[in-house]
């Protein structure tokens, strides 16, 4: 499947209060093969899915969620609800607050991102390896991967197994673009649904797809490939060799 096919139609699941759950197979990976659907997904946070999205979340048969945010985040917000056999594991790669670098209006937003994300892999090593880990273990699938919005945190996860699955550059950059669409679904909602009224800073909403190209391939530069990077987090060949037998058709 090329880029131009990644589209919300074909991969998007539509719940009431969850913006950004999709599925990631489907993708031509490595030696012809097929990102396999229904083993993988991603999500902005789960913590919303009420009793009206219970039987429709079930029915997909998740086995595990990783839940990305930040243990603060999850105090004040909550988890995933409860279903009967479902794990859940709350992985925080380490990286500072975006505040403390904020985005200057008008400056280049992709680029602005991109620094974030290599910032994030730079000291975030350790949880991007257990949560790649995590996703390599065919035992733990379906999986689901989230964060807050489903885009940066869950992005990096989701564009460093891909990558290590032989998908191209730019389709991982269309997935990862798809986002743009829900985090403004998200924002509809909460205005709506809340008094929010401000609205938010450009890269909080936006996920340009010049983004993820600049990420992966400046970390290609420093690293050599997706998989040399994983291997100096601590990923292991096995892990990576588990990863594309069971998510590789």
């Amino acid at each position: 499947m090329s880029g131009v096919d990644a589209t919300e139609v074909n991969r998007h699941i539509p719940f009431s209060t969850t913006f950004n759950f999709r599925d990631v197979g489907g993708y031509a990976g490595h030696d012809g093969r097929t990102v396999r659907h229904r083993r993988l997904y991603r999500s902005d946070s789960l913590h919303r899915i009420d009793d009206s999205d219970r039987e429709a979340f079930a029915a997909l048969g998740v086995r595990t969620v990783i839940d990305l945010r930040r243990p603060y985040e999850i105090e004040r917000d909550g988890r995933v609800p409860h279903f009967d056999g479902l794990t859940w594991h709350n992985i925080h790669p380490e990286h500072a607050e975006w505040d403390e670098t904020p985005y200057r209006s008008g400056s280049d937003l992709a680029r602005y991102l991109a620094d974030r994300y290599a910032d994030l892999a730079q000291t975030g090593t350790a949880g991007l390896a257990e949560a790649v880990g995590l996703i390599a273990d065919s035992a733990n699938a379906p999986v689901v991967v989230h964060c807050h919005a489903g885009k940066d945190r869950t992005g990096i996860v989701c564009g460093l197994t891909l990558a290590v699955l032989g998908v191209s550059d730019d389709d991982i950059a269309a997935d990862y673009a798809l986002s743009s669409a829900a985090s403004e679904r998200f924002h509809a909602w909460l205005a709506a649904s809340t008094a929010e009224t401000e609205e938010p800073p450009p890269p909080f909403l936006a996920s340009p797809a010049e983004t993820m190209r600049l990420f992966l391939a400046e970390l290609r530069e420093g690293y050599g490939s997706a998989e040399g990077y994983l291997r100096h987090a601590g990923v292991t060949d096995a892990q990576l060799a588990a990863l594309r037998d069971h998510l590789l058709d």
